[in-house]
Protein backbone atom coordinates (compact mmCIF):
# COMPACT_ATOMS: atom_id res chain seq x y z
CA UNK A 1 0.00 0.00 0.00
CA UNK A 2 1.43 3.28 -0.91
CA UNK A 3 0.88 5.57 2.56
CA UNK A 4 2.88 2.41 4.04
CA UNK A 5 5.74 2.75 1.69
CA UNK A 6 5.83 7.08 2.63
CA UNK A 7 5.47 6.80 6.46
CA UNK A 8 9.21 6.02 6.78
CA UNK A 9 12.26 8.30 7.58
CA UNK A 10 12.49 10.73 4.37
CA UNK A 11 16.27 9.32 3.72
CA UNK A 12 14.93 5.79 2.95
CA UNK A 13 11.60 6.88 1.53
CA UNK A 14 13.28 9.44 -1.34
CA UNK A 15 14.92 6.88 -3.41
CA UNK A 16 12.25 4.63 -3.86
CA UNK A 17 10.27 7.21 -5.69
CA UNK A 18 12.94 7.45 -8.49
CA UNK A 19 11.23 5.92 -11.61
CA UNK A 20 7.88 6.06 -10.45
CA UNK A 21 4.81 8.11 -12.22
CA UNK A 22 3.83 11.33 -11.34
CA UNK A 23 -0.21 11.69 -12.86
CA UNK A 24 -1.56 15.51 -13.46
CA UNK A 25 -4.64 15.13 -15.61
CA UNK A 26 -2.69 13.69 -18.91
CA UNK A 27 0.64 14.15 -18.40
CA UNK A 28 2.48 11.88 -16.65
CA UNK A 29 6.57 12.23 -15.25
CA UNK A 30 8.63 9.57 -14.79
CA UNK A 31 10.54 10.62 -11.65
CA UNK A 32 14.63 10.74 -11.86
CA UNK A 33 15.56 12.70 -8.99
CA UNK A 34 14.31 13.58 -6.00
CA UNK A 35 15.70 15.70 -2.76
CA UNK A 36 14.91 14.93 1.34
CA UNK A 37 14.15 17.50 3.68
CA UNK A 38 13.61 15.88 7.75
CA UNK A 39 11.63 18.87 9.31
CA UNK A 40 12.85 19.57 12.79
CA UNK A 41 16.21 17.81 12.37
CA UNK A 42 17.58 19.44 9.05
CA UNK A 43 18.16 23.44 8.95
CA UNK A 44 17.46 23.27 4.88
CA UNK A 45 13.73 22.26 5.49
CA UNK A 46 10.94 24.84 5.74
CA UNK A 47 10.03 23.14 8.87
CA UNK A 48 12.76 23.48 10.51
CA UNK A 49 11.71 26.10 13.14
CA UNK A 50 8.20 24.13 13.60
CA UNK A 51 4.77 24.39 12.47
CA UNK A 52 3.27 27.05 10.43
CA UNK A 53 0.57 28.28 8.35
CA UNK A 54 3.13 27.39 5.21
CA UNK A 55 4.42 24.37 6.51
CA UNK A 56 1.40 22.57 8.33
CA UNK A 57 1.05 20.22 5.23
CA UNK A 58 4.81 18.83 5.54
CA UNK A 59 3.44 17.62 9.32
CA UNK A 60 1.04 14.93 7.47
CA UNK A 61 -0.43 12.51 6.96
CA UNK A 62 2.07 10.83 4.23
CA UNK A 63 1.04 10.86 0.62
CA UNK A 64 0.25 15.00 0.56
CA UNK A 65 1.79 17.42 -1.42
CA UNK A 66 3.63 20.18 -0.06
CA UNK A 67 3.69 23.37 -2.59
CA UNK A 68 5.10 26.64 -2.35
CA UNK A 69 6.51 29.43 -4.34
CA UNK A 70 10.50 29.03 -4.95
CA UNK A 71 12.65 31.85 -5.59
CA UNK A 72 9.43 34.10 -6.27
CA UNK A 73 9.60 32.71 -10.18
CA UNK A 74 7.57 29.20 -9.73
CA UNK A 75 5.82 25.98 -8.12
CA UNK A 76 7.81 23.46 -6.21
CA UNK A 77 6.36 20.14 -5.25
CA UNK A 78 7.24 17.78 -2.05
CA UNK A 79 5.75 14.44 -1.39
CA UNK A 80 5.17 14.38 2.47
CA UNK A 81 6.08 11.31 4.46
CA UNK A 82 7.20 10.01 7.47
CA UNK A 83 4.88 9.62 10.38
CA UNK A 84 1.35 11.69 10.80
CA UNK A 85 2.69 14.21 12.79
CA UNK A 86 6.32 14.55 12.19
CA UNK A 87 7.09 16.89 9.11
CA UNK A 88 9.02 15.62 6.41
CA UNK A 89 9.24 15.45 2.46
CA UNK A 90 10.69 14.80 -1.03
CA UNK A 91 11.13 17.34 -3.24
CA UNK A 92 10.05 16.55 -6.50
CA UNK A 93 13.47 17.72 -8.83
CA UNK A 94 12.85 16.56 -12.10
CA UNK A 95 11.64 13.29 -14.36
CA UNK A 96 10.68 12.34 -17.98
CA UNK A 97 7.62 13.09 -19.29
CA UNK A 98 6.07 9.76 -20.82
CA UNK A 99 2.46 10.92 -21.39
CA UNK A 100 1.08 13.69 -22.45
CA UNK A 101 3.92 15.50 -24.59
CA UNK A 102 1.75 18.11 -26.09
CA UNK A 103 0.22 19.66 -23.20
CA UNK A 104 3.32 19.70 -21.02
CA UNK A 105 5.22 21.12 -24.15
CA UNK A 106 2.37 23.97 -24.18
CA UNK A 107 2.89 24.77 -20.72
CA UNK A 108 6.53 24.92 -21.26
CA UNK A 109 7.28 27.46 -24.51
CA UNK A 110 9.75 26.17 -26.08
CA UNK A 111 11.77 23.95 -23.98
CA UNK A 112 13.17 20.88 -25.60
CA UNK A 113 11.54 17.43 -24.29
CA UNK A 114 14.76 16.52 -22.26
CA UNK A 115 13.74 19.72 -20.36
CA UNK A 116 10.19 19.71 -19.89
CA UNK A 117 10.53 18.73 -16.58
CA UNK A 118 14.09 18.73 -15.41
CA UNK A 119 14.03 20.81 -12.31
CA UNK A 120 11.61 21.42 -10.30
CA UNK A 121 10.16 24.23 -11.55
CA UNK A 122 9.91 23.01 -14.90
CA UNK A 123 8.44 19.93 -13.31
CA UNK A 124 5.61 21.56 -11.60
CA UNK A 125 4.75 23.50 -14.56
CA UNK A 126 4.60 20.51 -17.39
CA UNK A 127 2.42 18.77 -14.88
CA UNK A 128 0.05 22.06 -14.38
CA UNK A 129 0.40 21.81 -10.18
CA UNK A 130 0.06 24.65 -8.72
CA UNK A 131 -0.49 26.54 -5.55
CA UNK A 132 -4.41 24.65 -5.83
CA UNK A 133 -2.57 21.48 -5.32
CA UNK A 134 -1.49 22.34 -1.91
CA UNK A 135 -2.19 19.51 0.84
CA UNK A 136 -4.17 17.26 -1.71
CA UNK A 137 -3.17 13.50 -1.83
CA UNK A 138 -1.15 11.70 -4.60
CA UNK A 139 -2.97 8.27 -2.71
CA UNK A 140 -5.61 8.04 -5.51
CA UNK A 141 -9.03 9.64 -5.77
CA UNK A 142 -7.40 13.41 -6.19
CA UNK A 143 -6.60 15.12 -9.26
CA UNK A 144 -2.45 14.37 -8.79
CA UNK A 145 -1.47 10.48 -8.08
CA UNK A 146 1.46 8.64 -7.94
CA UNK A 147 2.27 4.98 -8.87
CA UNK A 148 5.52 3.71 -6.67
CA UNK A 149 7.68 1.85 -9.53
CA UNK A 150 11.71 1.45 -7.49
CA UNK A 151 14.30 1.26 -9.35
CA UNK A 152 16.91 -1.38 -8.17
CA UNK A 153 18.96 -0.03 -5.44
CA UNK A 154 22.52 -0.31 -8.07
CA UNK A 155 20.28 2.17 -10.42
CA UNK A 156 20.35 5.44 -7.81
CA UNK A 157 23.10 7.33 -6.55
CA UNK A 158 23.29 9.81 -4.15
CA UNK A 159 25.09 12.92 -3.58
CA UNK A 160 24.60 16.64 -1.82
CA UNK A 161 21.49 18.72 -2.41
CA UNK A 162 21.06 21.39 -5.00
CA UNK A 163 21.09 25.39 -3.59
CA UNK A 164 20.59 25.06 -0.22
CA UNK A 165 23.05 26.83 2.49
CA UNK A 166 22.45 24.82 5.47
CA UNK A 167 23.52 21.37 5.29
CA UNK A 168 24.32 21.82 1.59
CA UNK A 169 26.76 18.32 1.53
CA UNK A 170 23.85 16.24 3.36
CA UNK A 171 24.01 13.06 0.70
CA UNK A 172 19.90 13.14 0.35
CA UNK A 173 19.81 14.13 -3.50
CA UNK A 174 19.16 10.86 -5.33
CA UNK A 175 19.22 10.38 -9.27
CA UNK A 176 18.47 7.36 -11.65
CA UNK A 177 22.68 7.10 -12.09
CA UNK A 178 23.08 7.53 -15.84
CA UNK A 179 19.36 8.96 -16.93
CA UNK A 180 19.62 11.95 -18.93
CA UNK A 181 16.84 13.93 -17.52
CA UNK A 182 18.21 14.46 -14.15
CA UNK A 183 18.89 18.26 -13.49
CA UNK A 184 22.61 19.85 -13.46
CA UNK A 185 24.05 20.14 -9.82
CA UNK A 186 24.89 23.57 -8.73
CA UNK A 187 26.01 24.05 -5.21
CA UNK A 188 24.34 27.02 -3.43
CA UNK A 189 26.82 30.16 -3.80
CA UNK A 190 25.77 30.78 0.28
CA UNK A 191 26.80 27.22 1.30
CA UNK A 192 30.13 26.90 3.30
CA UNK A 193 33.28 25.31 1.35
CA UNK A 194 33.11 21.38 1.13
CA UNK A 195 34.61 19.90 3.66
Amino acid sequence: MLVTALDGPVERVAPTLLGSLLRHGEVVVRLTEVEAYDGAADPASHAFRGRTARTEVMFGPPGRLYVYFSYGMHWAANVVCGPDGTASGVLLRAGEVVEGLALARSRRGRASDRDLARGPGRLTQALGITADHKGTSVLGGGPVTLALDPPPAARVSAGPRVGVSAEADRPWRFWLTGDRFVSDYKRSPRAPAPP
